[in-house]
């Protein structure tokens, strides 16, 4: 069993998560596209999760958030709840839409790791090499709208969601930049010109070569039921934390260690039967069991 994971208020996260047997599960199409932006803008909606950039890959999704609330897991397990059953209905399928593996959080520390990681979700198309330019891909133009301020809409998916039923039929979502990252123009100016260096770099790099993209058709024409030939490194490290610098990054690990240390010592306390309060942080028994918890939150 994994080490307890605190879930504190006000932090920026990296979501990912991957389709069973890496299938293109969520290869684009129209009614794929508004699924997956409906059931992010409910979910979002619902529990106040600010987002900050989603990329809907064939086989994954890769997502930045803040959570303001703390509210990170009811989110994602509306969302990818949702979108699960949305998806296997569209697919004529029953069996699970998303990998065994729970999905990949990671808190990102400081502003500049987050635009690393905006970067990284903008541009994964252009490093899968799949499209020449982020706004080729055929998914949702989640950068378009973010850059632009322009906000996502999307209808609720007739083929799963009743018409009469408590869903919203329309739904909109604005990307948007917190102001707990930092100036909003500076920073997507900064995004922005990261983005066309990459776009280049990459262009480069396919002259040198001589490799072509995929290309947006071809994407688009791929079987839902493929998967990717290339080989998946199998039982690698998964981050809990993104920081580039050293420091940050130690001051992070260690107030993780420390809550795990105060959760342990409090979880044995229960079962001595000397209850004692357990640390800010704690999720599922706060929720599930309605323990008490320390008033204090880490920052």
């Amino acid at each position: 069993m994994s080490d307890p994971r605190p879930v504190f208020r006000g932090r920026f996260y990296l979501i990912t998560r991957r389709c069973t047997q890496r299938q293109f599960l969520l290869r684009p199409d129209r009614e794929t596209n508004n699924a997956f932006t409906y059931c992010l803008a409910e979910a979002a909606a619902r529990y106040g999760i600010v987002v900050v950039l989603p990329q809907m890959m064939s086989n994954h999704h890769h997502t930045v958030i803040y959570d303001p609330h703390g509210l990170i897991n009811e989110f994602m397990e509306q969302f990818h709840k949702m979108l699960a059953k949305c998806q296997n209905v569209l697919r004529g399928r029953w069996e699970n839409l998303w990998a065994s593996e729970p999905p990949c959080v990671v808190e990102v520390v400081e502003p500049s790791d987050v635009i690393d990681k905006l970067l990284y979700v903008a541009t994964n198309p252009v490093k899968d090499g799949l499209v020449e330019r982020v706004h080729h891909w055929p998914g949702p133009r989640t950068l378009n709208a973010l850059l632009k301020g322009r906000p996502l809409r999307a209808r609720r998916p007739r083929h799963f969601f009743r018409e009469r039923g408590p869903m919203p039929a329309q739904v909109e979502l604005t990307l948007t930049i917190p102001p707990e990252l930092g100036d909003r123009d500076a920073i997507l100016m900064q995004l922005r010109e990261r983005v066309a260096a990459f776009e280049a770099e990459h262009d480069a790099k396919r002259r040198e070569t001589g490799r072509r993209v995929l290309g947006r058709g071809l994407v688009l024409r791929q079987s839902w039921r493929n998967s990717p030939t290339s080989h998946e490194p199998r039982r690698s490290l998964r981050p809990r934390v993104a920081a580039r610098s050293k420091w940050a990054r130690i001051q992070t690990l260690q107030r993780n260690l420390e809550f795990v240390t105060a959760y342990r010592h409090a979880r044995a306390a229960w079962l001595a039967g000397t209850p004692i309060p357990f640390p800010a942080g704690t999720y599922w028994l706060r929720r599930f069991a309605n323990v008490p918890i320390a008033s204090t939150e880490a920052n």
